[in-house]
């Protein structure tokens, strides 16, 4: 067996959803040995929906080869077995509700005087301080409040984006987080108290249209599938009616689409279009030219004329093409008596060994864990 990274690390997770359960799953997938304490009715992902075999699709995704307790932290036993957990533990983490845990005497403060090596996450909708730090907070109220919805789609109505977006950053946030602790106990002997919100995850990704709006002419508005400061950058639609997305950065690029895949190597040179600037400027002219060029090939065939001209192209793939793409990795999961197979993590590494282990039914491994904590 390859040693993992985070091989002889304990994580206990008081946690629901997605934010923290994605940052522990990638630690489980590291090597950390990952307690997941659930309420007695478990985790409510499990019950977001039931299409995979019945199983929900959110829970396979995030809950790989973690140990699951089910404790009611209202009853003195399980409380008290659940500050056994931590004591042993190499790091704490949580994402209940505001305030949740200092009421049952498990706030990162109460617990690191206790132990100073412990490395405790928290991971809430708005921060620890402000003036809504104590709201609940979902991924799709916090794509809103971040302004997210506000600079995506397009300009007639907002869509809400369509995967968790901002749940995943934070979880991801809170991995680096976690990451970087470990690797500052290694030197110090000491832990860490660490918060993540998915408000800080959004806010950052927000910062070229936060930076124009504080010093520049105003955050650009909602543009579809265009780019509010490049050009040509959009979506086509060829003879086939596939829609073709390119993306031109520079001039050098321009100057390739005009000679190569438009065949008016002038337009290069027309004052209107020289530079991205001016090309902005006359977006809606430049994109009808581009627009009647794709109009005359079909997807293949104007495929084929942006690959040789070395022109960024992408397509508007449903999901049904994603999962048959020919860059889509899976590894096999075992689930009950079939084997499902799953996306890949987005990196390889040579500890990796190409397969997911199962995700725990609920209170699977209370029983064993009981024993080993025991008083």
């Amino acid at each position: 067996m390859k040693l993992k990274p985070f091989h002889g690390i304990t994580v206990v997770s008081l946690e629901q959803a997605v934010a923290a359960p994605y940052c522990t799953s990638r630690l489980a997938q590291a090597g950390a040995r990952v307690i997941k304490v659930e309420r007695p009715d478990g985790d409510f992902a499990r019950g977001y929906d039931r299409a995979v075999h019945g199983h929900s699709s959110y829970f396979l995704w995030l809950n790989s080869g973690k140990e699951s307790i089910a404790l009611d932290l209202k009853q003195a036993d399980d409380l008290e077995l659940m500050r056994r957990l931590i004591a042993r533990a190499d790091v704490f983490i949580q994402n209940l509700a505001p305030g949740a845990v200092e009421r049952l005497g498990l706030g990162s403060e109460a617990l690191r005087s206790l132990d100073p090596r412990l490395i405790t996450l928290d991971i809430s909708g708005y921060g620890k301080a402000g003036e809504r730090a104590d709201l609940k907070a979902y991924d799709f109220l916090v794509q809103g409040e971040s302004g997210l919805l506000a600079v995506s789609g397009a300009p007639e109505a907002y869509g809400r984006i369509g995967v968790s977006l901002c749940d995943i950053g934070a979880g991801m946030y809170a991995l680096s987080a976690v990451q970087q602790a470990l690797f500052l106990r290694e030197k110090t002997g000491q832990g860490a108290s660490l918060h993540v919100s998915l408000f800080s995850a959004a806010f950052d990704w927000m910062a070229v249209p936060l930076l124009h709006q504080r010093y520049g002419a105003g955050a650009p508005a909602r543009v579809g599938l265009q780019h509010p400061s490049i050009a040509p950058y959009g979506g086509f639609r060829c003879a086939d009616d596939e829609i073709l997305l390119i993306s031109v950065q520079n001039n050098r690029e321009f100057l390739r689409l005009c000679e190569q895949v438009l065949d008016d190597a002038s337009l290069a040179q027309d004052p209107r279009f020289r530079e991205n600037a001016d090309r902005v400027k006359h977006r809606e002219t430049l994109d009808g030219l581009i627009a009647a060029k794709f109009a005359t090939l079909t997807r293949p065939q104007m495929e084929k004329a942006l690959r040789s001209a070395d022109i960024a192209f992408g397509g508007i793939n449903a999901v049904a093409a994603v999962a048959n793409h020919a860059q889509a990795r899976y590894w096999p999961m075992t689930l009950g008596g079939d084997q499902i197979h799953m996306m890949a993590p987005p990196f390889d590494a040579d500890w990796q060994d190409g397969s997911f282990d199962p995700v725990p039914e609920i209170d699977q491994h209370g029983e064993a864990i009981r024993r080993e904590f025991a008083a």
